[in-house]
């Protein structure tokens, strides 16, 4: 069902002047949102069953031109949804159309969109946008103040050709076509972009997808890493040895979910129950006494079911999701930078 526009005095609110407001009126599939038009009308002057000004409204011709005029605005944005097949809410058309007035730029697009990933709390996504906005900042030579409507075929050819005298690789340059491609579809759901002029319907960003060859350990290596004596090296070596061996007990856990694990996460001694920080499924897993010998060797005496399992995160000290993320990054490269160290050492194969 379409949405209806209508313009409407609001007779229930009195001006300073005595006069009422006009309101455009957005309703949808029950719902219904108020726009004031920023014009104020006598009672007198108003015909409540046409909702119009009557032939005597002393700006009559003013007023029916701006009511005209909105009106146009959004029935067309309500043509053009229709014509998408795109469901939205009187909340929605509003936005796309006020917003069709005041269009954003590619940059204020792509700040917008990575505060609302840090404020969701999606902290890795929000640096992949960072990486993207710097990447386009210095293609533009920081001229990046445009419209959507400037990123053309041409001009995405340019920046892949850029990009290449750059040395980026394949996958990287898919990712930041693909950022750039989700910003601007982000353009078009908001009404700040048409869809008859979106250029990725030719340019195609999968050209760029380079298949990564995967690489595995063998288990007798594995074991090799587990049965080394480091009893004599630093805290740093150990723990990475330690955590790389949780990792294979734990049926694969990555580094980031290791950090965020709390003693509470622990049941009866026996499994572990995590929520998967990428994709929020729930996992558990069963601890093994070697894996459990690891957790106590990292237990505080007096840890509360609060707190973290492993020395990686501090609850009093990263309580922000960037200081966690931060905190994260910086010991996972200790510890990659220990872990390949070792495994030169006992002269791994991978």
């Amino acid at each position: 069902m379409n949405a209806t526009v209508e313009v409407i005095c609001y007779k229930s609110k009195v001006l300073n002047n005595g006069n009422h407001p006009l309101m455009l009126r957005v309703t949808k599939d029950r719902k219904t949102k108020y726009i004031s038009l920023g014009i104020s009308i006598p009672s007198k002057e108003w015909d409540f069953t046409k909702n119009q000004p009557k032939p005597n409204c002393s700006n009559k011709e003013h007023i029916e031109k701006i009511i005209l005029t909105k009106k146009t605005q959004y029935n067309s944005k309500i043509i053009e949804f229709t014509a998408n097949k795109k469901e939205y809410t009187p909340q929605i058309l509003v936005d796309a159309v006020e917003n069709t007035l005041a269009p954003k730029t590619i940059e204020e697009l792509y700040c917008s969109h990575i505060k609302t990933l840090i404020k969701t709390q999606k902290i890795g996504n929000s640096q992949v946008y960072s990486y993207s906005l710097r990447s386009l900042r210095k293609f533009t030579a920081g001229k990046l103040n445009i419209p959507c409507s400037a990123i053309t075929l041409d001009w995405l050819k340019s920046y892949e050709k850029w990009l290449k005298e750059k040395s980026c690789q394949g996958n990287t340059i898919s990712q930041l076509f693909r950022t750039l491609r989700r910003i601007y579809n982000l353009a078009i759901e908001q009404g700040y972009a048409s869809k008859e002029a979106y250029p990725f319907d030719k340019f195609k960003v999968s050209k760029f997808n380079t298949p990564t060859a995967k690489r595995a350990i063998e288990k007798e290596e594995i074991l090799k890493i587990m049965a080394a004596d480091l009893s004599d090296r630093d805290f740093y070596t150990r723990f990475s040895r330690d955590i790389f061996v949780f990792s294979y007990l734990g049926a694969g856990i990555n580094f980031t979910d290791i950090a965020l694990l709390k003693h509470s996460d622990i049941k009866n001694l026996e499994r572990i129950y995590y929520t998967r920080k990428k994709t929020g499924k729930i996992i558990n897993f069963k601890l093994s006494e070697q894996a459990l010998e690891i957790i106590r060797r990292y237990a505080s005496p007096f840890y509360g079911d609060d707190d973290y399992i492993f020395p990686i995160l501090n609850k009093t000290e990263h309580t922000t999701p960037l200081q966690i993320d931060n905190r994260i990054h910086k010991v996972i490269g200790h510890v990659n930078s220990k872990l390949k160290k070792l495994g030169k050492e006992l002269a791994l194969t991978i």
